[in-house]
């Protein structure tokens, strides 16, 4: 049986510790949402076409997919803390270099930063289930809508930033080194720690080749990256589907902050109530149903009520994100194997969601209509519902 170690943090420390845990959930969003608004000035700044822009905005999503399995093995060798402070040193450096002339700076900043986040992303949770043992729904809502808070007011300011003359494009994306910057002096006292964070005693640290062969690892996995798909998606495609159905862009564009500004309560309240609870199917049931009959009011019923449909659209992301982000904590024994399936669903997922704007893109051109691809959205939903049924019955692996 794996014993844990109660973390013993006096009250001055253990609030320092979660301003950092908040500032490290930030810095792993908006440095990647910044770009969106600003892909036709970086375009032109740079040069390039806008198949190498759309390659580029990839990049983050593909270096989470290749880094996320080899997190938890990297933060077992130095210790989880450590690997955590060193990495947002990375993604500060990858963050400046991004900002600096030339596309090989964009490139080099543009990998760096997809590399920390990555690390960050996997070992979050596990951070999480060792420290808040007890309060691991309620962390986990508090950094959950950390990232989607700072996710927000990047794509919001990215823009008026870049418009002040003696910032520019660059300068507005660089801004967010001071995000990250900040995150490092609160990860100070941690990256120094000599003792590493595995809790674990007198046990061998779990092989993760057992979690590929598990099924509920792989019913948490495809939760995750299903939930990541249709949110990309939406994210990249529902603007035009908007203007299509006769919205204005304006308007349009505030028919995804109204599915944001939905999905950050939400994101918080979720975990609460859902590690409280000893199945969370229910919570998948509302999620997956919320997305079902938000997508499918999109694409067939009057564009009258898309304010009601994406209000939906956003209590179910903001529940589906948050819920992927539990079951790594409820359906693990210990923060190790935390963190071994964090890595597992992160990779799979941004791989999915990596390709599902493409491919939703690729429907639309293949058949000429927006009703193909906004179908295969909402069969992924019941996907969602199917493998989340799964996920969320009271097992652990």
């Amino acid at each position: 049986m794996k014993v844990l170690k109660d973390k013993q943090l006096y009250r001055p420390r253990l609030g320092l510790f979660i301003i950092g845990i908040i500032l490290l959930a930030a810095s792993l969003r908006a440095p990647v949402t910044s770009v969106g608004p600003l892909v036709g000035m970086i375009r032109e700044g740079l040069g390039i076409s806008n198949t190498t822009v759309g390659m580029l905005t990839m990049l983050p999503l593909l270096a989470f997919a290749l880094i996320s399995p080899m997190a938890a093995k990297i933060s077992r060798k130095f210790g989880r803390d450590r690997t955590i402070f060193v990495s947002l040193i990375v993604l500060t450096i990858g963050i400046v270099l991004r900002s600096m002339n030339g596309i090989e700076f964009y490139l080099i900043g543009t990998l760096l930063l997809g590399f920390a986040i990555a690390i960050g992303n996997v070992l979050l949770p596990a951070i999480i289930k060792e420290n808040f043992i007890t309060r691991i729904g309620l962390m986990t809502g508090v950094y959950a809508t950390s990232m989607n808070l700072s996710s927000a007011i990047a794509t919001g300011v990215t823009v008026p930033l870049a418009s002040i003359s003696w910032l520019g494009w660059q300068g507005a994306l660089g801004a967010f080194s001071l995000l990250s910057f900040t995150a490092i002096l609160f990860w100070i006292p941690k990256g120094k720690d000599k003792e590493k964070n595995e809790e674990v005693v007198d046990q061998k640290i779990p092989k993760s080749s057992g979690l590929w062969k598990s099924s509920l690892a792989w019913k948490v996995t495809l939760f995750m990256g299903l939930q990541s798909f249709i949110y990309y998606s939406i994210i990249a495609w529902f603007p035009e589907i908007l203007q299509q159905k006769g919205m204005t862009a304006a308007s349009a564009g505030w028919m995804i902050a109204l599915m944001q500004f939905f999905l950050l309560p939400f994101t918080f309240i979720i975990p609460i109530i859902a590690g409280k609870m000893e199945s969370q199917r229910l919570l998948v049931t509302i999620t997956a149903g919320f997305f079902f009959l938000g997508i499918s009011g999109v694409a067939f019923i009057h564009p009258v009520l898309i304010p009601l449909w994406m209000i939906l659209i956003g209590i179910a992301a903001g529940s589906a994100f948050s819920l992927a982000m539990m079951f790594f904590g409820l359906k693990t024994k210990d923060s190790n194997e935390a963190a071994e399936m964090s890595g597992m669903a992160q990779s799979v997922g941004y791989l999915l969601a990596a390709f599902g704007p493409l491919l939703f893109g690729l429907l639309k051109d293949v058949t000429g209509n927006w009703t193909t691809p906004l179908m295969f959205l909402i069969a992924t939903s019941v996907l969602l519902f199917i493998f989340g049924m799964g996920a969320g019955k009271k097992i652990e692996i």
